[in-house]
């Protein structure tokens, strides 16, 4: 049995194939251009896998349009990355293959791989956040994944303010929201340099400014959703620092309301990296492919 993964980023696009993380193969990577290109590019990889291959999962950034009754199911809605406004994501693909197609948002995904492979596989329920281009987050609770009238927009949360913190904010929707203050292109606005290349006291000042707001969204989903764990993963994670200061923020946020011994006594097994790593979103792709079949 063979199932093809495909992670679509707002950067770059991960393709793979297998059945979960002991034979995941073939993994390619390449930048995610207009839309044209970009499908295509994947409909090669689904070509390449076309022998014995039974179900293509898609774990998409978004907003994505997941209800099947809809005329445009499997499409990239709003989005504010230029030229990808309404586009068939899915309609490439189910012209390269006649098989089975999983589709849900990228965190979504690999809230999905997480919950069956990964940091919360002993749980039961989690959020998986990833801050990077943008900010987004997925909820597997109750052993399902969040879905409604749309699905989850964490990113889009609206935060305070930090202090000593006059940036106006990047989202081009709501300027200040949680993506608009702590998403990469926020830091590199901000700080005039790409998050990875801080140093010294622009870093530790960086660092302070983005747990306080990271911190305000893990406080909302504890609140909200009450998840066993909270899982961030993406590149502005691995700024020095940050998932120590991220959790000392956010028990700072909870000020002590949220009184069990998984947040007052292990803040460290409750906010989390991601146990899949940068396979997470891949994974989770995979895992959409699997569950297209049952």
């Amino acid at each position: 049995m063979t199932f093809v993964g495909v992670e679509a980023g707002g950067t770059k696009i991960v393709c793979g194939a297998g059945t979960g993380p002991h034979d995941l193969v073939d993994v390619t990577t390449f930048p995610t251009t207009t839309p044209e290109e970009t499908t295509g590019r994947i409909s090669e990889y689904v070509r390449a896998h076309a022998g014995g291959l039974h179900a293509i999962g898609v774990a998409s950034f978004g907003p994505v349009d997941l209800r099947p009754s809809s005329a445009t199911y499997g499409f990239i809605t709003s989005t504010p990355k230029p030229g990808w406004n309404s586009t068939d994501l899915l309609g490439p693909l189910r012209a390269t293959a006649d098989v089975p197609i999983g589709f849900d948002t990228d965190v979504n995904g690999a809230a999905l791989a997480e919950a069956r492979w990964g940091a919360a596989a002993q749980v039961n329920s989690c959020v998986y956040v990833t801050v990077g281009t943008g900010i987004g987050g997925g909820g597997y609770i109750g052993g399902a994944l969040l879905h409604g009238l749309l699905h989850p927009e964490m990113g889009h949360l609206p935060v305070r303010r930090q202090a000593d913190d006059d940036y106006g904010g990047i989202c081009p929707y709501h300027g200040a929201c949680l993506e608009g203050m702590a998403a990469g292109p926020a830091i590199a606005a901000r700080w005039g340099s790409l998050a990875q290349d801080l140093t010294g006291e622009r870093l530790r000042r960086a660092v302070a400014v983005e747990a306080g707001y990271l911190a305000q969204m893990a406080a909302a989903m504890t609140y909200l959703l009450s998840p066993a764990r909270l899982i961030f993963g993406g590149g502005v994670l691995h700024l020095e620092g940050l998932l120590d200061a991220l959790r000392a923020r956010t028990t700072d946020e909870l000020n002590g309301y949220i009184d069990v011994p998984e947040i007052t006594d292990h803040i460290d097994r409750y906010i989390v990296r991601p146990g899949l790593g940068d396979d997470a979103g891949l994974l989770g792709a995979i895992a959409l492919a699997a569950d297209a079949m049952s």
